[in-house]
């Protein structure tokens, strides 16, 4: 039972890995072009462990949007009931 899950864990790894490789645009893969990263991931269970730590760079914090050095998020979607044109053309 314990090598079945393992085995489990292995495969859910390898689809990840396939999957994050394809959604990843090519300007952020690391060291290697996606093709020689798919071959690589071939190599279970190391090849998407490699992927995952070394192949796509890390998502960086924005920069300070003001000079007290507190980053605030921009603006969300507003709600249509937020929206003065929407409300306008009711």
């Amino acid at each position: 039972m314990g090598k079945a899950i393992l085995v489990v864990i292995g495969i859910a790894l390898f689809v990840y890995a396939v999957f994050d490789l394809i959604a990843t645009p090519s300007t952020r893969v690391r060291y290697l072009p996606k093709l020689v990263w798919f071959v690589v991931l071939l190599f279970a269970p190391i090849g998407p462990l490699l992927w995952l730590y070394f192949g796509r760079m890390r998502q960086t914090s924005p920069p300070p949007s003001k000079g007290d050095g507190v980053w605030t998020p921009p603006p969300g979607p507003r709600g249509p009931d937020d929206d003065p044109d929407y409300l306008r053309n009711l």
